[in-house]
């Protein structure tokens, strides 16, 4: 039997507001791993309260690499999360320690794991001419456009996602072959880690729009608007960046524009993290060879240690 010499390594994924980073803290409380966050938002700095990263007092406690590592003027892409993850990773397994990636980012997760395909890099021409149509014709039109071409690109990206549709039509134009033909391509080099894959998975649906309502409001009474005020006095952001275009910021941010008042943003806001829940969710599902966890079952947290520990060893005391 061959064996896999292979560094250990831990995927623990969920949807937003499953309690992720809570377990995540739970089990480096007795096992020898370093978060890892794989999350899109939390690269920014000063982007904390809506994006419910952990405090300082937290993180001084639990250190997660690859947050807090990008200005909310800069673009942050799966390829640079990769390049960082893998460099992160490599210390980490460098201690004689198991790197626990923790997060709800999927695109990172398989960016990670299965590597990127060779795309295209941006073109600046290209990007402003498709800009241009976009406010003539509206972004919905645009991704009706690259429906036509690229009907599975069209079927995963949403209408309102005016980088996403951008970045399709630009590949589109500079190769003539569409996003979704070039992105099966990918690395077929192996990963290097043997990894155990961690995945809360709430069946009620019900219930985990409950707690990101409560979680939003909580939010909202921490100072979330006070923060993308202080974000829009910069001068230097504007709802086209990344960061802004954030579950939540989006919504903050046209609400401070005046373009609806308090009770439409909070609902939009809600509204908003929810369907980022659903198409995490989505994803989940497929990632078959991931051990699930309901947390609405009750605590994830036994199952979690007796799955890590066998994967591991035994725990060590707690913290």
């Amino acid at each position: 039997m061959r064996i896999d010499n292979r560094p250990l390594a831990i995927f623990l994924m969920g949807p937003t507001a499953s309690g992720k980073t809570a377990l995540a803290c739970a089990l480096a409380d007795r096992f020898p791993v370093d978060l890892v966050s794989v999350d899109s938002a939390l690269v920014y700095r000063g982007l904390d309260i809506g994006s419910a990263k952990p405090d300082p007092a937290m993180l001084a406690r639990y250190p997660h690499a690859l947050v807090d590592i990008r200005d909310p003027a800069d673009a942050y892409s799966a390829a640079e999360f990769r390049d960082d993850a893998m460099a992160a990773m490599e210390h980490i397994t460098a201690k004689g320690r198991v790197p626990l990636l923790v997060g709800g980012t999927g695109l990172y997760f398989r960016a990670l794991q299965y590597g990127l395909s060779d795309l295209p890099e941006a073109d600046a021409a290209v990007r402003a001419k498709l800009s241009s149509e976009a406010s003539v014709i509206g972004w919905e039109a645009m991704h009706a456009r690259m429906a036509a071409l690229d009907p599975a690109a069209g079927a995963r990206i949403r209408p309102g996602d005016a980088q996403r549709i951008q970045r399709a039509l630009e590949v589109m134009e500079l190769t003539g072959r569409t996003l979704s033909e070039l992105q099966q391509g990918g690395t077929t080099v192996r990963f290097p880690w043997r990894l155990l894959k961690l995945a809360l998975l709430p069946a009620d649906r019900g219930a985990l729009h409950e707690r990101i309502a409560r979680r939003f409001d909580a939010m909202l009474d921490a100072g979330f608007l006070g923060e993308v005020r202080a974000l829009r006095a910069r001068g230097d952001l504007h709802p086209d960046l990344p960061a802004i275009r954030a579950v939540g910021y989006r919504q903050a941010w046209e609400h401070l524009a005046g373009d609806y008042d308090a009770t439409e943003f909070r609902n939009r806001g809600i509204y908003a993290t929810r369907q980022l829940a659903k198409r995490q969710i989505t994803w989940l599902r497929s990632e078959l060879d991931a051990r699930t966890f309901d947390p609405e079952r009750g605590d994830p947290l036994p199952e979690a240690v007796r799955a890590v520990e066998q994967f591991v060893g035994m725990p060590r005391p707690s913290r």
